[in-house]
């Protein structure tokens, strides 16, 4: 059962990262904490596009707010995700460099 809901919860916090702009948004933030205006001007993105993305990203708990003023500036809430990210892409670099030996095989 406990098992269960842990499985359930690791697939939705995949699932909020599985969109490109959430991985740029995280890229994004991993420099430090931004101001939408920032974002939008770093992932050339419209605000009502970002501002969805962020609300995802927010609700999953992967990243945190506060106003500043009328800025609302945002940052990633548990830096652990960006290990999360950096393995994957570690591992699809990987499979690229085993795509390319298979490649050269065939030559």
């Amino acid at each position: 059962m406990a098992e269960d809901i842990v499985v359930k919860l690791t697939a939705g916090f995949f699932k909020t990262l599985s969109h490109p702009v959430r991985i740029k948004i995280l890229h994004s933030l991993e420099k430090g904490e931004r101001c939408v205006c920032d974002i939008i001007e770093e992932l050339d993105i419209e605000q009502s596009n970002l501002s969805q993305h962020l609300g995802v990203m927010k609700k999953q708990g992967i990243i945190d707010s506060c106003k500043d003023g009328q800025k609302v500036i945002y940052r990633i809430a548990y830096p652990s995700v960006l290990d999360v990210v950096g393995a994957a892409e570690k591992t699809l670099s990987e499979q690229i460099g085993h795509s390319q030996s298979i490649l050269k095989f065939l030559k």
